[in-house]
């Protein structure tokens, strides 16, 4: 891969971030709704259909993304419930990132076994 596409890459989702976060500051519901979107799984196969990756992959691909979104779900549940009940900011993104982290480890073991057969 060349260095230029792969900084392109790079900038080009960064500033969707950026992007997400100058919406928050002027509306918060804006904000959530573009970084919401699945932007990033979009542009990854976008990229991976050009890069000649087999339709079998890009399945398995979107199907394995599936699977991992639901774990990462776990962070706005419970980062959200701690501030709520007066924990500080830092303690109930980390505890809400820890959740998080193992259960990316249980979808990840879920979609090894369902999407690839084992075959991480």
């Amino acid at each position: 891969m060349i260095w230029t596409e792969l900084a392109l890459k790079g900038i080009l989702s960064g500033g969707l971030v950026v992007l997400a976060t100058e919406f928050a500051k002027r509306s918060i519901i804006f904000g959530a709704v573009v970084i919401s979107l699945p932007l990033m799984s979009i542009m990854s196969l976008v990229i991976l259909y050009r890069d000649g990756v087999k339709s079998e992959d890009l399945i398995a691909y979107s199907e394995s993304v599936l699977y991992l979104v639901l774990p990462s779900l776990t962070l706005f549940i419970i980062f959200p419930q701690l501030m709520k009940r007066g924990w500080d900011f830092w303690p109930s993104l980390g505890l809400g990132i820890i959740a998080t982290i193992v259960l990316y480890g249980i979808g990840v073991a879920i979609a090894t076994k369902l999407v690839t057969g084992g075959q991480a």
